[in-house]
């Protein structure tokens, strides 16, 4: 039997276009997500981000992972506790939490 592998969350940066109903500024030419995804490994995690933002009228371009938390520690960034906190809702909900937008102008 196989042993289950424990679900982690992943930084993500996800560059998304333009698309009908985006929700986006009307004058943005896109934007970057900052993303909490859960999965087993980073590839589902991506996978899982990228159809929920399709489901969500969005149009991803382009993603970026920047690692699970003990990851992102070990390169010795800083994460405070409300990044932490929506970490923990993302492993919690086994979900992905939007955790910023920033949209781009040309």
């Amino acid at each position: 039997m196989t042993e289950k592998r424990p679900q982690q969350v992943f930084t993500l940066v996800i560059e998304v276009g333009r698309k009908e109903n985006d929700g986006l500024p009307p004058k943005a030419t896109g934007a970057a997500l900052i993303c909490y995804a859960s999965g087993v490994d980073e590839a589902e995690a991506v996978r899982e981000t990228v159809a929920i933002l399709k489901q969500a009228d969005l149009a991803p371009l382009d993603v970026s992972g920047y690692g699970t938390l003990d990851e992102r520690l070990k390169n010795g960034e800083e994460i405070d506790e409300e990044e932490r906190a929506l970490m923990d809702r993302a492993l919690a909900e086994n979900s992905v939490v939007v955790a910023q937008m920033t949209p781009f102008y040309d």
